[in-house]
Formats: C-alpha cells, structure tokens, sequence
C-alpha cells in the first residue's frame, strides 16, 4: 500500500539580525496620538448601560448563538432565564416559542413542547395585548399547536395594524394550509418570503405550501434555503427527506435521515423512519435492524412495537410478529391512548399472525379485546369471524355474547 504524504509548503531561512536602535520621532508621535484618542474615546463614550441590561442582552445573544448551532435545549433555557427576568422581553419569548417548536418536531416524544409554547404566547399576549410582537408569537403558536382558526384570526389582527409583520405573515400561510386553503396558503407564504425578516420560517412556510400544491421540485428547493439558512436545526432534515420521498428520491431521504443522526446520534425518529424507508425498499433486515434500534431506545412507544411487528410479519417471522404487535395494542392500552387513536393493525394483524401459527388461545384473546374496543367506540375498522369463532379455534374456548 502507497501511504501519501502531504508536505507543507513551508520554506526555512535564516534569520536575519534585527538592527537595534531608537523608534524614530515619527513613530513615538504616532504612538502619543494612539493613546491620547483611545484615552479620549474612553472617556467620552456612554455608560448608560447597567451591569443588568448588559447581563440581558448576553443572555438573549447567547441564545440565538445557541439556535443557531441547533442547540434547542441551551436556547429554551437561556431565553427562560431570560423572560424569568424580564417576562416584557418580546425577543426573548419570540425565540423561546420558536425553540420549542423546533423541538416538538426533533424527536417523536417532543409534541408536548407545542403545547408549552402556545402556553406561554397566550399568557404574554393576554398581559401585553397592545404589543404586536407578542399577538403575532401567539399566532405562530396557535397553529403549530393544531388551531388554524385561532391562528388565522390572530395574524390577520396584527396583519391589519402591520402589513409588513413576517411572522404573522408565515402563521396565516400555515394556518391555511392546515385548514386545505392551498392557493391562499401559498400566497401568503410568498409574500412572506418576499420581506427579508424571519426568512428560516418563511422558506419553511412556503415548503410546506409547494408540497401542499404537489410542486415538490418547488419545495424541496425552499427547505434546501431553509437548511442554508440554518444547517442544525433537524425538523429541516425531517422535512428535506418527507419532499425527497414525494419525488421517490429514497437516496436523498437516506442522506437527510443520515443527518440528523450525525446531529443527534441517539435520535429515535430518524431510526424509526429508517425502519419505514427500508420496509418500503423491501430491505427487510435493515428495516428489523432500525425498528430493533427503535424499541431498545424508546420501548414504551407503541409506534416502534407496531413497525417492528410489521417487519416480523412480512419476512414470515410469525411468533416475533405476534410478540411485537402484542406489545403494540398492549401500550396502547396502558397509556390510556383514546380508542378512535388507537393504531388498529396492532389487533388485527397479531391475530393474523396468531392465526398462521395456530395460536388459538392468543387469537381468541386478541379478538375478543377488539370486540370489547369496537362496543365501547366508534372504530372505523371492521374485523368479524363466523358465531362459533376463528376457523379452527372454536372448540378451544367459546367467544364472550356466542
């Protein structure tokens, strides 16, 4: 093997002997002006800055430092401290409700912070009801927080007094587009786009809206400025992927996903939409590989019992598909999730399973539990064997009401 060295461009001379002597009179002159004007500035510049107000400021610099390098966490708690100080700061509350939305979308447990955020928007709104800055924060919240008519209605108050506010401008556009407004959606999100303030979220609003009118070319070049914009935050390469698979460009949504585990090493979403884009390459190991990585990081999340489940099944692991499914309907249960929001494959295919191995007593069980769900709620799903029970099973126990 050739090992290539790569050499300095560094030459060595000798040295050559300084000549010792006196500084001209010229150079002493000039060094009397030097410090005579920085003496001079010292003296007359302001000092109405206090030691608090200086403390303020570093506080809210560090923390767009830290949004800037994607860390969420460090920019939630330096604008906390901040707003804890000075809860009028509008800044500091602006930047501290972006975070946590951020946030919400970084990781597949994080959905709380949109609440948070909107929490905190209502209560500086509802005591600073004349200052626009907070009203149009309230709007950015409120439609990330799943209100599109609170939001609306919220952005076009400020957009009435303020025609320029972008953010207001960016939560009507998102706010549209929740509510299936795709043509106004995009329109609005132009027009933000087209003023140079809150440009990240503007080139994120009209992403969404490309994608919204099936022009994913459209959108995939606005989150690529986003991500110029600010190359860390990872819900961007969540996003940058999403548009990527719209156009059935799985190498580039690898690379996205890829990314934001160069950012986050321990992230379970990333692994999870792995797991999905392997499954949907019929990458089957890979997709068992990811989804297992998956429910060792987060095992209380059903979502990744389901989706590890799914792979079990498809490769004909019938008993792993059967166990993993059964934690699926198992934690949803236990977590209280409501029977409309349960995930119905969890049921249906662990009785399959069951079923293909001749697991009578299992598929009985599992059935039964979905006719209890499908009394007590409205389930869309439908899932019904003969009176007597399964094919097969009949004699092993009689179901409940035969």
């Amino acid at each position: 093997m050739r090992v290539q060295r790569y050499h300095s461009r560094l030459t060595f001379r000798k040295q050559r002997r300084r000549r010792s002597g006196c500084l001209s009179l010229a150079v002493l002159s000039g060094l009397l002006v030097s410090i005579v004007a920085v003496s001079w500035n010292w003296i007359i510049q302001p000092r109405s800055a206090s030691p608090a107000q200086e403390s303020s400021e570093g506080l809210l610099a560090a923390a767009g430092l830290a949004f800037e390098r994607g860390d969420l966490d460090g920019a939630i708690d330096l604008s906390r401290q901040l707003l804890a100080r000075r809860p009028d700061h509008a800044a500091a509350l602006t930047l501290l409700v972006r975070a946590l939305i951020y946030r919400s979308y970084s990781e597949y447990d994080r959905a709380p912070d949109r609440q948070a955020a909107l929490q905190l928007a209502q209560e500086a709104a509802d005591r600073y009801t004349s200052e626009r800055a907070f009203q149009a924060v309230l709007a950015y919240a409120l439609q990330a927080a799943g209100q599109p008519v609170e939001a609306a209605r919220a952005a076009q108050r400020v957009l009435d007094a303020d025609p320029a506010n972008a953010l207001a401008r960016v939560a009507l556009a998102l706010a549209y587009g929740s509510v299936g407004s795709f043509e106004i959606a995009l329109r609005e999100s132009q027009q933000a786009a087209a003023n140079p303030d809150w440009a990240l979220e503007s080139q994120r609003a009209l992403a969404i809206s490309y994608s919204d009118m099936g022009d994913y070319a459209g959108a995939i070049a606005a989150i690529e400025r986003a991500i110029q914009l600010n190359s860390r935050l990872i819900p961007l390469y969540f996003e940058r992927a999403l548009y990527a698979l719209q156009i059935g460009d799985a190498d580039a949504a690898t690379a996205a996903y890829f990314q934001v585990l160069v950012y986050d090493p321990e992230n379970v979403k990333a692994r999870l939409r792995l797991c999905e884009l392997s499954s949907l390459l019929r990458e089957h190991d890979a997709a068992v590989n990811y989804c297992s990585q998956v429910t060792e990081r987060a095992p209380a999340w059903a979502d990744g019992w389901y989706q590890l489940g799914m792979e079990y099944f498809l490769i004909g692991d019938f008993a792993s598909a059967q166990e993993s499914l059964h934690r699926c309907s198992s934690l949803q249960v236990m977590q209280n999730v409501p029977i409309s929001e349960r995930r119905f494959e969890c049921w249906y295919l662990q009785g399959q399973a069951a079923e293909i191995i001749g697991d009578c007593r299992g598929l009985l069980a599992t059935y039964n539990e979905f006719r209890a769900m499908s009394a007590a709620a409205d389930v869309p799903q439908t899932w019904t064997y003969p009176p007597e029970g399964p094919p097969g099973c009949s004699a092993v126990s009689p179901m409940p009401g035969s």
